[in-house]
């Protein structure tokens, strides 16, 4: 059984239409089709009892976080769960590598969905010295087998690279930079992320040319337009898991029950100013 997006088609557009930006109507309209498959892809993971897993990857600004926020705005967190793990415990260096991972992964009717992941040691950690040569090389050559055993417990696990060029890396650093909204999002790890563009290129390269195999393949995402990468990075998750339609009750609201004589206490509420 293959997923199905009956009622979802995305319109084809010419070379030249690709290289503009989408309007927010229309993006807004897309979205919405696909946030109300998402719903249905929801139920049938519940009903079928499905695990998946979802990796996100790539450069720093490539826009990650806002894909995985469109995926979840409509959604269960009780069956979409976002892991975003901080930098490890002290305990948790000493840990095997993958240890603080493998306890994140899905029991059935989950969906976990990871804004980076183990990857870090293929590329954070690796470019900035956080990890050994040696532990970087065991990682590249153990990850695939972890990975097949994962495939073989009945996990789907799909793997997105996000790419973005560096003049709109550099673009969306200089907003970070600007706009007082978005400062927190600037870490001393971005601007030398920043700084180390071939440095992470070159891990990216090892990276794909270790773990890129026909049981996980990575999937490239070309993010320069957020609102293209996010539309289709979600056409593409809804295409990577069977799932279809489960058919629901008609619901109607039921009668009030009748008051009994209840009256709102006389008494001062502390109300909220209305500035707005």
């Amino acid at each position: 059984m293959k997923s199905k997006l009956e009622n979802y088609k995305q319109p084809v557009e010419s070379e030249s239409e690709l290289s503009t930006k989408l309007s927010r109507k229309y993006f807004e309209k897309e979205l919405e089709k696909l946030q109300m498959e998402l719903v249905k892809l929801q139920t049938w993971v519940v009903n079928a009892g499905l695990k998946v897993v979802v990796v996100f990857e790539g450069r720093d600004a490539a826009g990650k976080g806002g894909v995985i926020k469109r995926i979840t705005e409509r959604v269960s967190p009780r069956v979409f769960h976002v892991v975003a793990l901080p930098t490890p415990t002290e305990r948790e260096k000493t840990q095997m590598y993958f240890q603080r991972y493998l306890v994140h992964l899905p029991a059935a009717g989950e969906v976990m969905l990871f804004d980076r992941s183990w990857y870090n040691r293929a590329g954070v950690e690796y470019v900035m010295g956080f990890c050994t040569e040696q532990e970087h090389r065991d990682f590249l050559e153990l990850c695939p087998a972890i990975e097949r055993t994962m495939i073989d417990s009945g996990i789907i696990l799909i793997k997105y690279w996000f790419e973005v060029s560096q003049q709109e890396q550099e673009r969306r650093f200089q907003s970070r930079i600007e706009d007082g909204r978005k400062v927190w999002k600037l870490s001393p790890m971005d601007l030398e992320a920043h700084r180390r563009w071939y440095d992470y290129a070159r891990a990216k390269d090892e990276m794909f040319l270790a773990t890129d195999t026909p049981e996980a393949p990575w999937y490239v995402v070309p993010a320069d337009n957020k609102r293209r990468a996010r539309l289709n990075c979600i056409t593409h998750f809804l295409s990577q898991v069977p799932y279809k339609e489960v058919p629901s009750k008609s619901v109607r609201l039921p009668e009030r029950q009748p008051s009994k004589g209840y009256r709102e206490p006389e008494r001062a509420y502390n109300v909220i100013p209305q500035i707005h």
